[in-house]
């Protein structure tokens, strides 16, 4: 009887967890249909200011025609990550725990470099003289790309977590569940980026 009643449990649990699956991840779908619209309205506030340049002061294509090179590169490890993300998901698939966490670990310095980049380009433009201030085209954008960035902020730090996680526990599937929702957030902002990058920076230059 006893055996019985454990395995019940078992049944029990399992059937639990196979339930929550999908909740999970709808619930997370909701949360990004939401930073979607977050976004949307950034960009949106973005088309409307990007015009709104004082004379004297600087424009996109004064901005970012110079550094559209280096931007560039900031794009590729960004996309790149995608990629080695992509990699880290197939390595689940085979419940390869360390191919997981190696490809986790190459995303990561991939994504951390993005971050650098990006500081490193606002450090340029406010000790410039041309910070959030300057315009309200300047605000806009560091507004638009900032609230990005710390997003990408906000999934290196899960993406930490979630190292810790899987090294200490393995691929359950709470631990698969999250590596789960992460890919789908990360991806995500790959896509928002792709936008930034075309809409603020290329959208800048060739104006």
């Amino acid at each position: 009887m006893a055996e019985v009643l454990h395995h019940d449990n078992h049944d029990h649990d399992g059937h639990h967890e196979h339930d929550d699956t999908p909740l999970t991840v709808f619930g997370f779908w909701t949360y990004l249909m939401s930073d979607l619209i977050l976004f949307g309205t950034l960009f949106i506030a973005f088309a409307v200011l990007s015009s709104h340049v004082p004379p004297g002061t600087p424009s996109a294509k004064d901005l970012f025609g110079e550094s559209i090179g280096f931007v560039l590169m900031e794009t590729m490890a960004l996309l790149i990550s995608s990629v080695t993300f992509g990699f880290a998901v197939l390595a689940r698939h085979k419940n390869d725990v360390g191919g997981v966490l190696k490809w986790l670990v190459i995303t990561f310095l991939f994504g951390a470099s993005f971050i650098g980049m990006e500081l490193y380009e606002f450090h340029h433009l406010v000790h410039s003289g041309h910070g959030p201030s300057t315009s309200a085209f300047l605000s806009a954008f560091f507004t638009l790309v900032g609230t990005h960035g710390i997003h990408v902020t906000s999934g290196l730090v899960w993406m930490l977590v979630l190292m810790y996680q899987i090294k200490k526990n393995g691929l359950t599937l709470p631990n698969t569940r999250r590596l789960a929702c992460l890919s789908l957030f990360w991806h995500f902002l790959d896509i928002v980026w792709i936008c930034v990058f075309s809409l603020v920076y290329l959208g800048g230059v060739l104006s």
